[in-house]
């Protein structure tokens, strides 16, 4: 164990301890929500830039909160509430003596509100990449939903709405409804709306009349066109997960009301528990109890704030230390490539340099033009000092000196921290840090990492990040071109097409090509770096055949970078760029490409990284996700990769899925997901992921997947159907797409402890199936998953434990003693991410007496089955989701009707009797008038 892992613990301890001691209104700043005393602090809400200003905007937002408070309390038993809400103002606002900003990022939202529609038009929905019990990343509303009062008849109550979506984020429980399946066979052979609970009624309506139910059913399938339609006066008291919007709705479901039968997300992520039990096993309710008396809390209080100037310094370290591996001349590249490309006009920057002391080099210089940035690069620190100590305080401290000079105070200033040196003395300056307002992102370079460097990022709501001292690394670039603008606005913000570094041999080449798709091009820059004196050799082709060279790039041989501004916007297509190592010996060279949305009537594709543990202790894995978007919309098909970097080891590449299995927990919503666990050593991993799109493939998903407040198309309203407009689609115009795209991105990093020396004995089991389903295929059921790896979802699994039961209960709580399922006709496993076909004749398992569960007879037509996974080392993983299925359906007959059913169906054949016998009474009525006139018109004749 070296000094590192021994001291680790107690300087840890150390700092928790500072930390505690710390005036708590200081821990909030930068640390997200927070539950104190039943309410919730730090809710940070962010509209978009590209939101027009609407003075009814803020009322309603402020109205939607207040409401959800209330009503979230009475859901919760008097639990929890919203006391305390920041509203992040765009600053494409008029000032209007809002606040101004500290440590709050648009990037750091838990609400944003955007003009981006869905292809369901309105709908508000959680963004939730990880499995249940755990918080999601975004609420996302419309600013129309926000505006127009007309879309809570479909809806409901925007404060009911946002209590739904909070559940989601918070708890990360799941939607208790189902577009796809909105109908299912229940175990006693009766057709079930997907519904949660079971209890809220209503009837079936086709095409916007009512029916009988048969008449929905043809050859066991669903007619299309038929739907189901609730009564707006219920009795039913859940759920808000499933249609927060009827008026008795006002919980969540538990134990008692929950239908563990319906196919919906809650049942499939949460192996067939309430939401209620998911939300009271949160840190949340472990930590909170309900409030006395029956009052109810006040109601919340809300901050409008708005960024003001922005401001940024440079804290860059200069010690000795900085000489090693190139250090000094890598963040001389990095820093000028940030000055002259990533940082926003109009900002103001400053530059701090330190070693043991800080030093002043550039006081606050706004930034208008070319010329501007260029002279914020003279004061780049051109040298190393002679002295080995680091103090981070003292170059903070010179920074917050710098910043303050503009506002008086520091608040919502930016620090890029550069640091390359231990420094055990970071808890002085901690309480100055966590209360100057200013967020801190961290780059720590070489293996002698600042202990709690990170923690300083983490509670000011920075971005961390780690790069090796490897020369063909592109770390240190790539966490500059990372560090969040904090505004939201994408059609500013620089995005990254290409970042790459080889060891190039004495006269070979470094040749690739770089996508510039059609939604980016402006402001396009290629970048290239060299290790030694004397650029290489550049050659430059545009899709057009147009050529540059390395003349008509702009080189600084003192930095060893060449850059090259396409005028206008750049022509899309493919760009191929060569590089020629013209010297004698291997020379790191290194290519960044970066460009601006081409239009603001159109977001450009986007990628964002991030882990889900990003300090586990071996051998816990990481999680790493990249969500891959374009405005609202998932895109789909796309190639992406993960390249890990650790201090001192090869880096692993991982491609990441967006399939539904493994560490993708929901297929096609964008976000592609995968275990990482190949720890090589302790310490600090860098990581940034590749995006590629080709043009031969659709993968643009029209609909954004994921959970959201359901639409109701109408309602049984005093025996009337009465529809609610129609639910609004946003036509889109899916742009034509000629060369596809590429993407590049870091996603900072993450540290991993107690890796064992040397080998270690097999501790990773394969991972869970999350998408096992059941079909039944006339007389057998076919069963289907994604196949597990021998490790988490990498290598081959051994082999495959299957159970059925005609009990959900038995194999739910028993999996080991349901009926074990002969699988001797299951080849072995297949790879990793491979698709598994399985088919069984349960007739084996459900004819005999002795299997008959408990309390059950024959009657029962539905059987359970769930899956595990085993590795040679006879490591099992958790057992999978519980896929059902219908039985002995007898042919040509309809399913039995349910209680709400056989109540429509007596109506209507009241309706139909009633009917009958009016008609009967009009037709003999018509008879006899008829027999009367004719009688008269005889008589008449005979008169005459």
């Amino acid at each position: 164990m070296t000094r590192r892992d021994n001291v680790g613990p107690v300087c840890s301890l150390k700092f928790v301890t500072l930390l505690v001691a710390l005036i708590p209104e200081l821990l909030f700043l930068g640390a997200g929500v927070q539950l104190q005393d039943n309410g919730y602090d730090g809710l940070l809400i962010a509209i978009n830039p590209q939101v027009s200003e609407d003075q009814n905007l803020i009322p309603n937002i402020k109205e939607m909160i207040t409401e959800a408070s209330f009503y979230l309390f009475n859901a919760t038993k008097r639990r929890v509430f919203f006391r305390n809400i920041k509203l992040l103002i765009p600053t494409t606002w008029k000032a209007n003596n809002y606040s101004k900003v500290k440590q709050e990022l648009y990037e750091k939202a838990n609400v944003i509100v955007t003009d981006w529609y869905g292809a369901h038009g309105d709908d508000p929905y959680t963004l939730q990449y990880r499995g249940c019990g755990k918080e999601g990343k975004y609420i996302h509303f419309t600013s129309n939903f926000l505006l127009n009062d007309d879309l809570t008849a479909g809806y409901g109550p925007r404060g009911r709405v946002f209590v739904h979506e909070w559940a989601h984020l918070r708890w990360g429980v799941f939607d208790e409804y189902n577009n796809e399946k909105p109908f299912y066979i229940n175990g006693q052979n009766q057709i079930k709306v997907t519904r949660c609970s079971s209890d809220i009624t209503g009837i079936f309506v086709c095409e916007k009349g009512p029916c009988p139910q048969e008449n929905c059913i043809i050859s066991k399938l669903f007619k299309e066109g038929c739907m189901f339609i609730y009564n707006s006066t219920q009795n039913a008291t859940a759920s808000i997960m499933f249609m927060q919007s009827l008026s008795s709705v006002v919980e969540f479901c538990n134990a008692r009301t929950h239908n563990q039968e319906a196919p919906n997300l809650q049942n499939q992520m949460c192996s067939l528990r309430s939401a209620w039990d998911v939300i009271t096993d949160s840190a949340d309710f472990n930590h909170s109890f309900p409030m006395n008396g029956t009052g109810l809390p006040p109601p919340p209080v809300f901050s409008l704030i708005q960024a003001g100037d922005k401001v940024v310094c440079l804290v860059l370290d200069v010690s000795s230390k900085m000489e090693e591996a190139d250090r000094l001349l890598r963040l001389k590249q990095a820093a000028e490539f940030y000055l002259m490309q990533i940082v926003e006009i109009h900002t103001f920057v400053g530059i701090v340099s330190f070693n043991s002391k800080g030093e002043i080099r550039a006081q606050l210089h706004q930034i208008n033009s070319d010329d501007d940035r260029k002279l914020l690069v003279s004061h780049l620190p051109l040298t190393v000092s002679a002295e080995a100590q680091t103090s981070v305080c003292s170059g903070l401290k010179k920074g917050f000196e710098v910043v303050e000079k503009l506002n008086g105070k520091a608040h919502g200033s930016v620090m890029i921290l550069v640091t390359s040196g231990g420094d055990e003395h970071i808890g002085n300056c901690l309480l100055t840090v966590l209360s100057s307002g200013s967020t801190i992102h961290s780059i720590a370079l070489g293996s002698s990492v600042v202990e709690h460097l990170e923690e300083l990022s983490h509670h000011t709501g920075g971005v961390k990040f780690f790069v090796p001292d490897k020369s063909n690394s592109n770390s240190m670039i790539d966490a500059f071109s990372r560090i969040p603008s904090g505004t939201g606005d994408i059609f500013q913000q620089r995005i990254q097409l290409e970042s790459t570094g080889e060891n190039v041999k004495p006269h070979h080449q470094l040749k690739n090509t770089v996508t510039v798709d059609n939604s980016v091009g402006n402001d396009t820059t290629f970048l290239v770096t060299w290790q030694t004196s004397g650029p290489p050799e550049i050659a430059l082709v545009d899709p057009n055949g147009r050529k540059y060279y390395t003349s008509d790039f702009i080189t600084n041989p003192a930095l060893r970078t060449a850059r090259l501004c396409i005028p206008g916007t750049a022509e899309p297509g493919l760009w191929t760029y060569t590089l020629n190592n013209t010297h004698h010996s291997l020379q790191a060279l290194k290519v960044t490409v970066t460009s601006r949305a081409s239009s603001s009537a159109m977001p450009p594709a986007t990628v964002e990284v991030f882990v889900e543990r990003d300090s586990p202790r071996f051998p816990h894995p990481v999680m790493i996700y990249a969500n891959v978007r374009k405005g609202i919309y998932p895109i789909l098909n796309a190639t992406v990769t993960a390249t890990i970097e650790p201090e001192a080891a090869d880096p692993v590449v991982l491609k990441l899925f967006d399939d539904g299995a493994g560490a993708d927990i929901i297929k096609n919503d964008g976000i592609y997901s995968r275990y990482f666990f190949s720890f090589a050593v302790n310490g600090s991993y860098s990581l940034k992921v590749h995006v590629s799109y080709p043009s031969s493939i659709s993968g643009l998903a029209h609909s954004v997947p994921g959970n959201r407040a359901v639409y109701v198309p109408g309602y049984i309203v005093n025996g009337n159907i009465q529809m609610n407009a129609p639910r609004k689609s946003a036509g889109r115009h899916e742009e034509e797409q000629k060369w596809g795209f590429s993407r590049v991105s870091s996603g900072g990093s993450f540290s991993v402890l107690g890796v064992l020396a040397g080998p270690h004995p097999d501790v990773f089991p394969p991972c869970k199936i999350i998408d096992l389903e059941a079909v039944k295929v006339e007389e057998e059921v076919t069963l289907s998953w994604t196949a597990p790896g021998e490790d988490y979802d990498q290598g081959q699994a051994n082999s495959y434990e299957i159970r059925m039961s005609q009990s959900l209960q038995k194999i739910q709580d028993d999996f080991n003693n349901a009926i074990l399922v002969n699988i001797s006709k299951l080849l072995s496993p297949q790879q990793a991410g491979t698709k598994e076909i399985f088919t069984f004749s349960p007739k084996l398992f459900t004819n005999g007496p002795d299997h008959q569960p408990d309390g059950e007879t024959q009657e029962s037509h539905r059987i359970y089955v769930a899956i595990r996974a085993i590795d040679k080392n006879s490591l099992k993983s958790a057992v999978s989701n519980i896929a059902q299925v219908s039985l002995f359906i007898p042919p040509n007959s309809a399913p039995v009707l349910a209680r709400d059913h056989l109540i429509l169906k007596g109506v209507l054949t009241a309706v139909s009797s009633i009917g009958i016998i009016c008609l009967t009474i009009a037709v003999t009525h018509y008879t006899l008038n008829r027999k009367k006139k004719a009688d008269k018109k005889e008589n008449g004749t005979k008169l005459i």
